[in-house]
């Protein structure tokens, strides 16, 4: 049981070293939630950026993995490879959007109090 934890932390870590995307996800993900700390958000609010963050993450790596397998089986253009990376992409993309709208739902308010009493 404890290997399938190692050939997932690997997974992970293989992603966050060769991955770009997944680099600024996380960058973006650790500067949420310190902004959320920061801004005092409560624990639910801090719990719903962090939930957030993680589906843009793990839709990061689903895509990731697709890309990789498409690449795979095929290097030559086809309409389906094509179409199903589109789809992976799309998905992170809507997570993305999801998310954003999230941070600036619970962020966007506290900021601007500060802002206006700076």
């Amino acid at each position: 049981m404890i290997h399938r934890f190692k050939f997932a932390l690997r997974g992970i870590l293989i992603g966050f070293i060769e991955e770009v995307n997944l680099k600024l996800h996380y960058i973006s993900t650790v500067l949420a939630l310190g902004l959320g700390i920061y801004l005092g958000c409560s624990s639910v609010e801090i719990s719903i950026l962090g939930l957030t963050a993680s589906l843009v993450l793990s839709m990061e790596y689903v895509n990731t993995s697709i890309e990789r397998l498409s690449n795979r089986v095929s290097l030559e253009r086809h309409p389906l490879i094509r179409d199903t990376k589109d789809l992976a992409a799309g998905a992170v993309l809507i997570a993305s959007i999801g998310a954003a709208v999230v941070g600036a739902l619970i962020l966007g308010p506290k900021l601007w109090i500060l802002l206006l009493n700076a």
